[in-house]
C-alpha cells in the first residue's frame, strides 16, 4: 500500500506558522542576520518562502527582499501579515527573474519540496551577482544523529526523508558543479524538545498538516501512527513515555566568487 499522498499547502497554510510559536529557530535567525551583514546583501530572494516568516524578519535589514512560493495559500497568509511584502508565485526550477538580479538567494527548510533540487542550485546561481551567495538551511537525516518521535511512530516517514532530503555532501557537490567557487557548512540550529505523555498530542508537529512529513502520509497511515502514540501512552500510565525531538539544522552557503 502506498502511504504517501501529495501535500496541499493551500489547505494547511492557515496553521503553518504554529511551528514558529513553539520554536522560533533562534539559531537560524542569528545565522541569517550574520550572513546578510557579512555579504552586504541589498537584494534578497527567498525561494519557498511559505507564509513569509523569514521575509518579514529580514525586511528591515535589506534594500529589497522578494518571497517566492508555489502555493497561493501560503502567499495569501504572508500578505495578510504584511501587505507591503514583495511576493510572487513561481516554481523553484524556473525562477522568473533576470540573471544577476540578487545578492543573496535563500532556501530555508524548503529544498525537499523542489522537483529538481540540483537544477534549482544552478538556477539560483544564475540569479546571483558576482560575490553573491546561495544559502540552504535544511535537515540532513543522512548524518544519522537526529532523533525524532515521528520516525519512531509513523511508518515510512524516515525512509521518505532520506529520499527527499539530499545529504550535505551531495549539496556541496552540486554547488561546486554549478560553478560556485567556495562553500561553507555549519550547524545552524539544534532543536531539542521533550513531550511527556499526552503533551505530544498538542505539539503542532504531531498534527497532520503540521509538518511535511505527516502531511505526505495518507489518512490511513497517519491514523495508524496516532494509534501507536496513544497506545504507548495508555500502556504506561504511571511512567508516561517521553517523545523526543532532537534535530540539527544545517547551513550550506555557496559563494559565486
Amino acid at each position: 500500500m502506498n502511504n504517501i499522498s501529495p501535500i496541499n499547502y493551500d489547505v494547511i497554510a492557515q496553521k503553518y506558522d504554529a511551528r514558529y510559536a513553539q520554536d522560533p529557530l533562534a539559531g537560524v535567525s542569528r545565522e541569517l542576520h550574520t550572513l546578510v551583514s557579512n555579504s552586504q546583501a541589498r537584494d534578497v530572494l527567498e525561494v519557498g518562502c511559505g507564509t513569509g516568516h523569514w521575509v518579514i524578519e529580514l525586511l528591515p535589514l535589506v534594500q529589497r527582499i522578494v518571497g517566492l512560493d508555489f502555493s497561493f495559500g501560503m502567499l495569501e497568509q504572508a500578505h495578510a501579515q504584511n501587505n507591503k511584502l514583495l511576493l510572487t508565485n513561481g516554481d523553484a526550477n524556473h525562477l522568473p527573474f533576470p540573471s544577476a538580479s540578487f545578492d543573496l538567494v535563500l532556501s530555508l527548510n524548503a529544498l525537499q519540496h523542489y522537483t529538481d533540487q540540483r537544477a534549482f542550485i544552478a538556477e539560483a546561481r544564475r540569479l546571483l551577482r558576482v560575490g553573491g551567495a546561495l544559502a540552504i538551511v535544511n535537515l540532513d537525516p543522512h548524518i544519522g544523529r537526529d532523533r525524532w518521535y515521528l520516525y519512531d511512530y509513523f511508518d515510512g516517514v524516515k525512509a521518505a526523508d532520506l529520499r527527499r532530503f539530499p545529504s550535505s555532501g551531495t549539496l556541496l557537490d552540486w554547488m561546486l558543479a554549478a560553478g560556485f567557487v567556495r562553500a561553507e557548512w555549519r550547524v545552524a540550529d539544534h532543536i531539542h524538545q521533550e513531550f511527556v505523555g499526552e503533551e505530544v498530542l498538542d505539539n503542532p508537529f504531531t498534527q497532520k498538516g503540521g509538518s511535511s512529513q505527516l502531511a505526505l502520509l495518507s489518512d490511513t497511515a497517519y491514523a495508524a501512527g496516532m494509534d501507536r502514540i496513544r497506545a504507548a501512552i495508555a500502556d504506561a500510565p504511571d511512567a508516561p513515555p517521553v517523545f523526543v525531538t532532537d534535530q540539527w539544522l544545517t547551513l550550506l552557503v555557496g559563494w559565486n566568487s
